[in-house]
């Protein structure tokens, strides 16, 4: 059998964290010449996952630059990814989700006619402009594919639905679950004394996350101020805070939350420190989309301070909430699992419908099966 050559492209944490398990089992798996590219579209977050799992990238564009538009991301890394393309001839590239990386990615691939295989396939919210870009990637990638690797069934349906052929749909369970595993330790040292010493047993305590780009304004200010309602009303709630890098989410968090006690805005942890702070915490608030699937792994209730949500597979299993935007929403669900048990162990306890940590073996598989 001779070697499959697999060219891994991706380029933002995210990314980053859901790859590195599928980078792995190729590189274990002797019929398989593979090779990575980072376009670096999120410089030193991504970097950080990288060092995590060992990880070091054939070809990197270092696309970074402060305040590039979506338009510029797009150009570069398409640009960028065709020289890579034509260097190393793969038989199939690979992309993950739904950024503006895994786009230029799957446009280059099909300009120049190799196969793309879309890690994290079928994913949808119904609206186009939220989140955005994302929904619009994960339709205009969907529609240059050649292998659809859908975590759920629900996600197969989406793709069955728009009319992909069942033959290139794959159910594999989400690979950011095999990367949950690997990375939470019951002896997690944060190094990080607000977080060493904080007593998570005898205090409540909600890890959060806020920066949807469709969230900047008044919806992000709502979700600040019931934050501030809820530590306000419950004394033993602390909310952590890993504040995002871009300086609108941080002008709005430190006028609202920047000075109440018990709400500890912190720089972005790594990506093992937070995942063990979610381990830790007591719930997650989020309008992230990849921690709706982290967090009912860790057994945690996850509210979700969105509009829609294209993991809809959380909310029907119970481990999740979508709470919309609005000030009182957001306030009156947080504080009803901060004070009512019942309701709290209902989503703690819920089946987590995500997968079993084996979905990288699983599209490993699936290539040596389709590509031999």
């Amino acid at each position: 059998m001779k070697s499959i050559k697999v060219l891994s492209v991706f380029g933002t944490r995210p990314e980053a964290v859901k790859m590195a398990p599928v980078v792995k089992k190729l590189r274990e798996n002797q019929y398989i010449e593979d090779k990575i590219c980072v376009t670096a579209q999120h410089r030193e977050m991504l970097d950080q996952v990288l060092d995590l799992f060992d990880i070091k990238p054939d070809y990197d564009l270092n696309i970074f630059e402060h305040g590039q538009s979506l338009s510029q991301i797009t150009a570069r890394a398409l640009q960028g990814i065709e020289k890579v393309i034509k260097d190393f001839r793969p038989h199939i590239l690979l992309v993950h989700g739904d950024t503006s990386t895994t786009f230029a990615g799957a446009l280059a691939a099909f300009y120049n006619n190799v196969r793309v295989g879309h890690v994290e396939a079928g994913l949808r919210s119904g609206n186009i402009y939220s989140p955005y870009p994302e929904e619009a990637n994960r339709k205009l990638v969907g529609a240059i594919s050649d292998f659809h690797f859908a975590p759920t069934e629900k996600n197969r349906q989406n793709l069955l639905n728009e009319g992909y052929s069942d033959k290139k749909i794959f159910i594999t369970g989400n690979t950011g679950i095999d990367s949950l595993f690997y990375m939470v330790s019951d002896d997690c040292k944060f190094d990080y004394p607000l977080l060493d010493n904080l007593d998570f047993k005898n205090n409540k305590v909600i890890a959060m996350t806020a920066h949807r780009r469709e969230n900047i304004g008044k919806p992000m200010e709502n979700i600040f101020s019931a934050i501030k309602d809820v530590v306000i009303k419950n004394k033993d709630v602390v909310v952590i805070y890993p504040i995002h890098l871009n300086p609108k989410v941080r002008e709005i968090a430190n006028k609202i939350i920047g000075k109440i006690e018990r709400i500890h805005l912190i720089e972005p942890l790594d990506l093992f420190r937070f995942v063990n702070l979610q381990a830790k915490s007591y719930m997650i608030v989020t309008d992230s989309g990849g921690i709706q699937e982290e967090a009912p792994s860790l057994g945690k209730p996850v509210l979700v301070a969105r509009t829609e949500t294209e993991r809809p597979e959380g909310i029907k299993a119970g481990t999740a909430k979508l709470l919309g935007v609005k000030r009182e929403d957001i306030f009156n669900n947080i504080d009803l699992l901060l004070n009512n048990e019942e309701e709290y162990n209902k989503m703690a306890n819920a089946v987590n419908p995500y997968g079993d940590g084996k979905a990288s073996k699983r599209i490993v598989d699936i290539l040596l099966e389709n590509l031999k």
